[in-house]
């Protein structure tokens, strides 16, 4: 069984579903979207099998929380 969609792409399994993560199980990031440190943090997401995207991350540029 794949631990991420990277894997699962490599072994040809199309139609592959991640298991459910819950958002204490990984940390959000108020690093701005599209920068650099975002995208390192949503590959690391990736590769680890995690969802991309947690309920807390900053969303946009003006998000001042």
């Amino acid at each position: 069984m794949p631990s991420s969609i990277l894997d699962a792409i490599k072994l040809g399994i199309w139609d592959f579903e991640p298991i459910e993560h819950s958002s204490q199980e990984f940390e959000p990031t108020r690093s701005l979207p599209g920068s650099d440190i975002k995208l390192e943090v949503l590959t690391e997401r990736l590769e680890l099998g995690l969802p991309l995207w947690h309920p807390s991350d900053r969303r946009s540029y003006d998000d001042s929380e």
